[in-house]
């Protein structure tokens, strides 16, 4: 959430920087909404401070209390103006605070402007394989292995789910089992086990609703009919773990690392990756998050960054770093690097990676704030989040990096470790 003081302030500067992220009419109606605010709250004000003068002045002029009639229903008529005007005023605050929801962050001064096409390939790291033989898709390579099973997923669910089978399965548990430990050795984050149901105020703390409703899954309690939304990705329980906390700068940064399944509905996805594990309704996910003070987050993003970078280097997959320009940059973020992976079966990068900084947004979403060393008044943190890396995706990489040419699968030798020394995925197994 942006400080509504600061869009006041310097009006113009944002709803430029929001052009590209569909939020400069918002700040339209969000400042003609705060004018009306700020005038019908010095109504109020007037009249209540005129209320108050009445009333010592009758007071002192009729002691008995024996007031006329006429002068009563004046003040009848003030006091029922003032409780008219009070209630317009939270109308039009509640009209504000949801205004203010749905504008997305403010980018930072180094993000490129423009659409999806102005985004900028950083770096990339590795070649693509060349094979003696055109490479199959992962969906070809795991069903002829006998480890992905997507028909009787469909059965127990519906599309856009997968049953993982046999060295499927285990391939599945060893990376995730590599990344925890990975950065959690090595890379100094805290592990930590959080829900996968969440209330809809800490949906709201990191940027998911009111925006992303329709792509959520929601439970429905009986009693008290109260929703529980599944969460779409760990940085939503994790990121709101201090929420209403004054933490201290010399527990800054706060780093953190979550293994969870993710849900999402994909509601907008229709007719994207229906095939395969690229879309799915459901998938794992190991989740970076940090709480960082302002004056170092942007080194945090780096080395956050560099983090998921590692996985892939450790599993020997090719893969490029893109600065996401401002009209491709996800709501809640200031600055978002994508780590997209070679897909030899698509013949194309894919994502596997976003690493966000959404500085003060989310923090001042969620209350979370921390007391400067030096001393002085509590400010918000910066949070960041980052995919070290979506599980599902990795697989679906190593399926198609390393298959061979009589379907067989290489395992990645980091991972041989983590599935007893088996070296090859072959069929049966």
């Amino acid at each position: 959430m942006l400080d509504l003081k600061f869009i006041r302030e310097h009006s113009e500067q944002v709803a430029r920087a929001l052009e590209t992220r569909g939020g400069a009419e918002l700040v339209k109606k969000l400042l003609a909404l705060d004018s009306d605010r700020r005038r019908l709250l010095k109504e109020v004000e007037d009249l209540k401070a005129e209320h108050n003068r009445a009333t010592k002045a009758m007071a002192r002029e009729y002691p008995g209390g024996a007031i006329p009639g006429g002068l009563r229903e004046q003040m009848r008529s003030k006091s029922d103006r003032i409780k008219e005007l009070d209630g317009t005023v939270g109308a039009v605050e509640r009209e504000i605070e949801s205004l203010l929801l749905q504008l997305p962050n403010l980018p930072h001064s180094s993000v490129p402007v423009g659409g999806a096409e102005a985004s900028q390939e950083v770096r990339r790291w590795g070649s693509p394989r060349r094979f003696g033989f055109t490479p199959k898709p992962h969906w070809e390579v795991g069903e002829g292995l006998g480890i992905l099973d997507f028909e009787r997923a469909a059965k127990l669910a519906k599309s856009r789910f997968v049953v993982l089978s046999g060295a499927g399965a285990r391939l599945e548990r060893a990376l995730v089992q590599f990344m925890l430990d990975l950065h959690t050795r090595e890379h100094g984050y805290r592990e930590v086990w959080v829900p996968h149901l969440v209330n809809v105020e800490t949906m709201i703390g990191t940027g998911q609703l009111p925006k992303f409703e329709e792509q959520l899954f929601k439970t429905l309690e009986p009693e008290g009919e109260r929703s529980l939304y599944l969460i779409p990705t760990a940085e939503v329980p994790v990121t709101c773990l201090h929420g209403d906390e004054i933490l201290k700068e010399q527990e800054l940064p706060k780093r953190y690392v979550a293994f969870t399944p993710c849900y999402r509905r994909e509601a907008g996805a229709a007719g994207q990756d229906t095939r395969g594990m690229i879309r799915q309704h459901q998938f794992d996910k190991v989740e970076l998050v940090k709480l960082a003070p302002p004056a170092t987050s942007y080194d945090e993003l780096e080395s956050m960054v560099a983090n998921a970078e590692e996985v892939l280097k450790r599993l020997e997959l090719p893969y490029r770093v893109v600065l996401l320009a401002t009209g491709d940059t996800g709501f809640a973020s200031a600055k978002t690097y994508d780590l997209e992976v070679w897909l030899p079966g698509q013949g194309k990068y894919r994502e596997i990676s976003s690493c966000s900084n959404c500085e003060a947004f989310q923090a001042r979403r969620v209350r979370i704030r921390y007391r400067p060393s030096a001393g002085g008044k509590a400010e918000f943190v910066h949070t960041l989040n980052g995919s070290g890396l979506a599980v599902g995706r990795t697989l679906i990489a190593i399926l198609e990096n390393n298959q061979e040419a009589d379907g067989s699968v290489m395992i990645p030798p980091a991972l041989r470790m983590y599935m007893d020394g088996l070296e090859r995925i072959t069929p049966g197994l």
